[in-house]
């Protein structure tokens, strides 16, 4: 028997799976590490402690799966997306990571936009906003404020390519990162080298990774210090991942046209593929040969979802399960009582990309419960979502399957209340860490096992569950979805 590790870099811990090659878990194992908020709209990580974490997991994964080093052929790993990351000549960091959620670029992101410059056209067709969590802002934002960082750093990269380095000594940027979030273009000729010479920071483009990796390609063999800090041999075939979302597409098996990867957790991000390209307002996108060659991705994401689950929940203190939530928000009605929620916690990301908006509760009486916040942030979360899929179809773009993983699949009443919200069935695949499974496809493509990322999805990912909704709900949900939809307007004239 043979196997493959995938590695999937989320924001709160690192996970590895060790998976045979029909897609089947053997085990998991994670390594959880800090995120500090040092001032509002910030994030940071220890890009150390990714690396710590990486060795953790895969020596726990391969313990727990009771095999032998010698039968893994590949491995891959997916990390969050945006978490940038200035190093130096030896690939240490200069400082703590900006992640993801980090928006602290918001007035950067106004002088990226008002270039004009056309590489804007995956954000609203060059109408904008700029996203404050994406690369350039970012970088930006190290020139302006921290000089001496920026004309130090060697590389500015991401989480992705950090771990890559260490993997294998070989510092090369993922074409998933570079398109979706770099305004990479093959057809343009790569890097967006006008863009950032518009900005004053010519040398950006020098500090990026010269060589861009597709999805899948073997980086290069695993380093004797790797080796010994995984517990693996040397010279096991490291393949190129990317985004943990992006990755989740193929975990899902969403490699072809016609169907939409919906991935839930912190974050919700909806993702889609295209035989052609389109941009128009309210979406990402579409970014070209971002997962699949020759194929366009279009995005909508949500910054703050399960992560405000989360913050309700540790709110309530360990006395309050997550099943005694379920049970009392399912005994309520759509709309819980008059309750409205905006999850905009970290701002929005799409159809606004607003990341001043703040999140909201309207509606509160001495009445309600914690069963009713609790619903109403589902509900809320969901409203978001929908808002997100109008935006998709104003642009033509309908696709005919959703399928979903990550948090939300733990709840049956969060996947419901998603699909009577939007009037869409939801599909579920046997492997809820899509991620994982699918660094671990592209891992099983580099060691040669499958000819093409496609051939290697429809082997190893499987369909179980189907979730249908309830017509009825969802025309109780549409004057809610109205009233959700005027609450950013009205909040955004409070929040300045």
């Amino acid at each position: 028997m043979q196997y493959v590790i995938g590695i999937d870099g989320g924001t709160e811990s690192l996970r590895a799976g060790v998976f045979d090659l029909n897609g089947h878990p053997l085990a998991f194992a994670s390594t959880v590490y800090k995120t500090d908020f040092p001032h509002p709209a910030w994030a940071e990580q220890n890009p150390a402690d990714w690396w710590n974490a990486v060795g953790s997991s895969v020596r726990k994964a391969v313990k727990e799966a009771g095999i032998s080093t010698d039968s893994i052929i590949g491995l891959a790993a997916d990390t969050t997306c945006c978490s940038v990351v200035a190093l130096d000549e030896n690939g240490n960091a200069l400082r703590p990571a900006l992640i993801w959620m980090d928006v602290r670029s918001a007035k950067e992101t106004e002088l990226v936009l008002a270039t004009g410059d056309a590489a804007l056209k995956v954000n609203s067709n060059g109408a904008g906003p700029v996203s404050a969590e994406w690369m350039i802002p970012k970088a930006l934002w190290i020139a302006r404020n921290e000089p001496e960082i920026f004309k130090k750093a060697a590389t500015i990269c991401e989480y992705q390519d950090y771990i890559n380095y260490h993997l294998t000594g070989r510092m090369v940027a993922s074409i998933n990162n570079a398109a979706v979030r770099w305004h990479y273009r093959v057809s343009d000729g790569g890097y967006a080298t006008s863009l950032v010479e518009k900005l004053g920071i010519p040398s950006l483009a020098d500090k990026w990774p010269k060589d861009i990796v597709r999805l899948g390609e073997t980086i290069g063999g695993l380093t004797a210090k790797a080796a010994e800090h995984l517990g693996l041999k040397v010279g096991i075939p490291v393949a190129q991942g990317g985004a943990d979302a992006f990755i989740a597409m193929i975990g899902m098996g969403v490699v072809k046209p016609g169907a939409l990867a919906f991935i839930t957790g912190s974050s919700h991000l909806h993702l889609g593929l295209s035989a052609k390209p389109f941009h128009g307002k309210g979406i990402w996108g579409t970014y070209e040969d971002g997962v699949m060659p020759g194929l366009h991705t279009v995005e909508g994401g949500q910054t703050s979802t399960g992560s405000v689950i989360n913050w309700f929940k540790n709110m309530l203190g360990d006395s309050v399960s997550y099943e005694t939530l379920n049970a009392e928000a399912a005994a309520l009605p759509p709309g819980a009582d008059g309750l409205i929620v905006q999850e905009h916690f970290q701002g929005n990301r799409t159809p606004h990309t607003d990341p001043l908006s703040r999140g909201a509760i309207t509606g509160l009486s001495l009445k309600h419960g914690r069963g009713h916040i609790f619903r109403a942030i589902i509900e809320g979360v969901a409203f978001g979502t929908e808002a997100i899929f109008k935006a998709m179809r104003a642009n033509g773009y309908v696709p005919d399957e959703f399928r979903i993983c990550g948090g939300a699949t733990r709840s049956d009443l969060w996947m419901q209340i998603h699909a009577d919200v939007s009037g869409i069935p939801l599909t579920l695949t046997e492997v809820a860490d899509a991620p994982a499974l699918g660094s671990a496809i592209l891992a099983a493509v580099a060691a040669g096992h499958y000819k093409t990322i496609e051939d290697a999805a429809s082997a190893m990912v499987k369909v179980t569950r189907r979730i249908e909704p309830d017509m009825a709900m969802h025309e109780q949900y549409k004057p809610l979805f109205a009233a959700y939809e005027r609450a950013y307007p009205a909040l955004r004239s409070i929040s300045g």
